[in-house]
Parts: C-alpha cells; sequence; structure tokens
C-alpha cells in the first residue's frame, strides 16, 4: 500500500493509504478512548474511530485528555 498525509494538529503526516482513526492513534502510540478528535472541522465520535479511512489531506484535531490532581 502507498502512503498519504494527513494534516494532524496543523502538522503533515504520513501513514498507510486504508488506514482508519484507530489505526492513525495506535501509530502514534495515543489510546483512542483517551483523547478526543475532531475530523474535517467536525467532533468525531469515538465509536467511529475504527470506522473512519483516512483519505489524503483530510484534518485531525487531536486532543489528548490527562488526569492530575
Amino acid at each position: 500500500m502507498s502512503g498519504i498525509v494527513v494534516i494532524a494538529n496543523g502538522a503533515p503526516r504520513e501513514t498507510t493509504a486504508g488506514s482508519t482513526v484507530s489505526d492513525f492513534l495506535r501509530a502514534l502510540a495515543l489510546a483512542p478512548a483517551q483523547v478526543l478528535v475532531e475530523f474535517n472541522g467536525e467532533p468525531l465520535e469515538r465509536e467511529r474511530f475504527a470506522a473512519v479511512t483516512l483519505c489524503d489531506g483530510d484534518r485531525l484535531e487531536i486532543a489528548q485528555m490527562v488526569g492530575g490532581g
């Protein structure tokens, strides 16, 4: 498979064509249960991470939830 480029938090990142949002998050060592994702300007429900396939030029904003005390 060839690579595609998506824009994640304003920076271009290469990933494998056919990757889902879940695949992309795992490649970044992020746990899908601990992030919020905006996909092409719209909030993406966590339940859809594995169903949404990334295309060249897609834009993701990823916010990681951090616990504290």
